[in-house]
């Protein structure tokens, strides 16, 4: 990139900053969230992302016998979805568990 588009987009980014109101100490915390997540651990809390050279400590339990899945962490679940229609408490409700209740409702 050539030193004239380099300086327009640092203006255009200091620009949208100071729009957004971001300060410098929330760039460093997304930057610093952004890091890779380990993908492989180790019983002594040893990880790897799975990316670039394979560390010692795999390389050693591999050539040991022990499988590369072995070592894969699970991936991290998805948060739930939280429902758009509103929770019903069906305690007080005297045709809870009937036919009745199964039906939908026509009148919405």
């Amino acid at each position: 990139m050539d030193e004239r588009k380099r300086d327009s987009m640092i203006a255009y980014l200091r620009h949208r900053i100071e729009e957004f109101g971001i300060t410098p100490e929330d760039l460093a915390s997304a930057l610093a969230n952004e890091q890779t997540e380990a993908r492989y651990l180790s019983a002594t809390g040893d990880t790897w992302t799975g990316e670039g050279e394979m560390p010692q400590w795999l390389k050693q339990a591999i050539s040991a016998g022990q499988s590369l899945d072995h070592f894969k962490l699970a991936p991290k679940a998805a948060q739930p979805v939280p429902s758009s229609r509103p929770g019903v408490d069906w305690r007080n409700d005297p045709f809870a568990g009937t036919p009745l209740a199964r039906q939908e409702s026509h009148s919405r």
